[in-house]
């Protein structure tokens, strides 16, 4: 699904972030741009309705090395998390070589991770996708909150597959690039041919 540029050598990966409203996706997104070098990101663009907002930009990672001589580049989107964005939720995921949920930690935000999770799977299944064909990892975001899960009940709720798991404070940086260089990493062994 990654897009190739003959022209410029480049093959740009699709990452998305996805989860609950006010979860941390967006937090996510501002810290990375922030802690990149200018020369190697994008542009951080909101795009804003009157009742939501998706963030993107792209960057090109230094230190990954190239794919059959192409450069990679990474574009990364979130979602709005709330339920009735739905259908801008299923338009972002198109195309998409790999995704980052972020769970909030907060014990009330249970049941709404749980269904922003399913609500994920089922929307891949309009592009015919399933989690077995996308790279993907967990972010349980929020982890400085009194309130906050234990991360097994965490685990034990919406990690059924057993992907790579972090645990972040992503208002502080904390976690938020061991989860970008996991799913980096995933994205760029599928497209080199490895699992």
């Amino acid at each position: 699904m990654a897009l190739v540029n003959y022209g410029t050598k480049e093959i740009t990966f699709k990452l998305v972030y996805y989860g609950t409203g006010l979860g941390g996706k967006t937090t996510n997104l501002k810290i990375i741009h922030s802690q990149l070098s200018p020369q190697t990101r994008g542009e951080l663009v909101s795009l804003a309705t009157e009742t939501e907002r998706t963030l993107f930009f792209d960057f090109m990672p230094l230190d990954l090395g190239s794919i059959n001589g192409f450069k990679a580049r990474i574009s990364m989107y979130t979602v709005p998390g709330q339920e009735e964005y739905n259908k801008s939720r299923k338009l972002i995921l198109r195309d998409v070589d790999g995704i980052v949920f972020v769970a909030d930690s907060n014990v009330t935000r249970s049941e709404e991770n749980q269904k922003s999770l399913a609500n994920m799977m089922e929307n891949l299944k309009e592009y015919r996708l399933t989690l077995d064909d996308i790279p993907w990892v967990l972010q349980y975001n929020k982890r400085d909150l009194t309130t906050a899960m234990e991360v097994e009940r965490m685990e034990a709720e919406l990690n059924h597959m057993k992907v790579p798991a972090f645990e972040a404070v992503a208002m502080e940086g904390k976690g938020v690039f061991a989860t970008l260089k996991s799913i980096t990493k995933l994205m760029l062994n599928r497209a080199r041919g490895g699992d």
